[in-house]
């Protein structure tokens, strides 16, 4: 760690699609005394947001900028077409860029997907803004949207339906922060997206043995076992609550 926490706030940035819902939960539960504050953003703002001191993390999609940012990769996305329910390629259950080649391809602003080339398919005559732009004009039949799954998701309309791309570029999310501001917290989080339990070696401390033995007689009223010897009397084998042996009568 290079630093420690200067705020009793985490703030972590998100972009559209991200779902942190899993990682805020346990964070509540390992660090209830410190709140965390989800600051929403658009993908071409989560870097800024991390430089300019707006938030101490972010969940952002790959890729970044390595100089200055540190960033674990999370997942992996799938590719969708977006379409109308009655396009013609609903008819497949899983589509390749070959399959769009007749049909005009949407191709955003704010577009996320890594394309080494333009995408499939015949160009818009000018690109929307945006992919919420780009999923109005899928429903007024102007052309197919290819984004990630979540954005799909996110923007879903009761007319329109999906289908994987096969052979499509990916978006990959990742947790990424400012290198030189690895703070306490920071530490903290990156534990908790990468499974680590919260008495890990690289999470928070452990318990010692005697407050963990403190804690459990705590909880269960300060009560404590008692040995044999005192339960029976020192000295004997008799069972606790077993009746003593009747004397025999002489004949």
């Amino acid at each position: 760690m290079t630093g420690t926490q200067a705020s009793a706030t985490f703030r972590l940035a998100y972009v559209p699609g991200v779902t942190p819902a899993k990682w805020v939960r346990t964070w509540t539960e390992r660090l209830p005394e410190v709140p965390l504050e989800l600051v929403a953003v658009e993908a071409a703002d989560a870097e800024r947001a991390l430089k300019d001191g707006e938030a101490d993390a972010a969940l952002l999609r790959l890729p970044v900028d390595r100089t200055t940012l540190s960033a674990i990769p999370l997942y992996t996305e799938t590719t969708v077409a977006v379409i109308p329910k009655d396009h013609d390629v609903t008819a497949v259950e899983e589509a390749a860029q070959a399959d769009l080649g007749d049909y005009v391809v949407l191709h955003p602003l704010d577009d996320t997907l890594p394309w080494d080339t333009a995408p499939p398919g015949r160009p818009a005559i000018e690109r929307p803004a945006t992919t919420a732009d780009a999923i109005e004009l899928v429903a007024a039949g102007i052309g197919v949207l290819l984004t990630p799954q979540s954005l799909a998701r996110l923007h879903h309309r009761k007319d329109l339906t999906y289908r994987p791309l096969t052979d499509g570029p990916q978006s990959s999310v990742a947790l990424a922060w400012l290198e030189d501001r690895t703070t306490d917290l920071v530490e903290e989080f990156i534990g908790i997206v990468r499974g680590r339990t919260v008495n890990s070696s690289r999470g928070r401390a452990p318990t010692p043995p005697a407050a963990q033995q403190k804690q459990k007689r705590a909880e269960t009223g300060g009560a404590r076992s008692k040995p044999a010897s005192s339960r029976t009397g020192a000295g004997t084998s008799r069972r606790q609550g077993s009746k003593p042996a009747k004397p025999r009568r002489r004949k």
